[in-house]
């Protein structure tokens, strides 16, 4: 759980950053806090790789602050605090894993035991394998071992579900929700948004280089008018589609499916037009729908 009253992991103050003619940041605040797990989320293009980049030090900021552990991100003592994966990694193929983690470790004053790094990250029966006859979502596992090699109390984790299975990707988070738990900071960006639902303490949403939306899962959520709406009905899909506020529907069997920002008057008619009507839930809608509502109306603001 996030400790407020100590000063932040990572930082932007006011930061701007222009890339030619493109805008990538435009007076971005945003504080990574101790023991919470941030997810920073955006379509393509909104300035998370960038906010990453300058907290990390790989590129300066043109006007505003970074901090990393209140220094410089160019300070070695910061630096040492800090564990990255990225979502492309370039690793010799040609080294075994042994030598990858034994390299990575030597960076580090205090680093992770070998064999116990291995077996967080599930990589135990890899460690004498090369590097380049691994599959992505074996490299994938392997990174994130990296990552964590030097005990970090910040962790950058950039799309780290992406080529692993759904046993890997339950296992990942489990060690990710142990590594916060143990007073870590960690920043995700991540596309699939059931995975910043699923970990996130705090939720920053950036578009068109600022951030328009920041809190809990459930502050996002609550941004939005949608609800969804399940229950068993014989009604056919088409005609509830058919009904004012149904933005869409989808039947499994016998049960039924619906997003809608006007939920009262719908269960109003789905009880009205259906008396053999059950287990009727009506619930809020998601992160994924929050977030497509939030960032389509800051599109849409600029098309304006």
């Amino acid at each position: 759980m996030a400790n407020s009253g100590s000063a932040p992991s990572a930082r932007l103050i006011a930061v701007r950053k222009r890339y030619g003619a493109v805008t990538a940041l435009d007076g971005v605040d945003l504080d990574v806090r101790p023991g919470e797990l941030l997810a920073l989320l955006g379509p393509n293009g909104a300035g998370k790789s960038t906010a990453v980049a300058l907290m990390l030090g790989l590129a300066e900021p043109d006007a505003g602050e970074v901090q990393l552990f209140g220094e410089s991100p160019h300070a070695l003592d910061a630096r040492r605090r800090v564990g990255v994966m990225l979502q492309s990694a370039g690793m010799p193929d040609t080294l075994k894993i042994r030598e990858l983690l034994a390299q990575t470790r030597a960076y580090y004053p205090h680093p992770l035991d070998a064999d116990a790094c291995a077996r967080t990250a599930g990589i135990a029966d890899l460690v004498g394998r090369r590097y380049g006859k691994l599959s992505e979502g074996q490299k994938r596992r392997v990174q994130f071992a990296l990552a964590i090699a030097g005990r970090p109390r910040l962790l950058f984790l950039d799309e780290p579900s992406v080529g692993l299975d759904m046993e890997s990707r339950q296992a990942l988070w489990s060690t990710v929700r142990a590594l916060v738990a143990d007073g870590c900071s960690v920043l995700l960006t991540t596309h699939y948004l059931e995975e910043a639902e699923a970990l996130a303490d705090r939720v920053a949403v950036l578009a068109r280089g600022r951030i328009v939306a920041e809190g809990s899962v459930r502050q996002i959520r609550a941004r939005v008018a949608q609800r969804r709406i399940r229950c068993v009905s014989a009604l056919a899909p088409e005609t509830i589609g058919a009904w004012p506020g149904v933005r869409s529907i989808c039947r499994d069997g016998e049960r039924i499916e619906i997003v809608t920002d006007a939920a009262e008057s719908v269960v109003r008619q789905l009880l009205g037009e259906d008396s053999a009507l059950t287990e009727l839930e009506v619930q809020r809608a998601g992160l994924a729908e929050a977030f497509m509502e939030i960032t389509q109306s800051e599109i849409a603001q600029e098309a304006a």
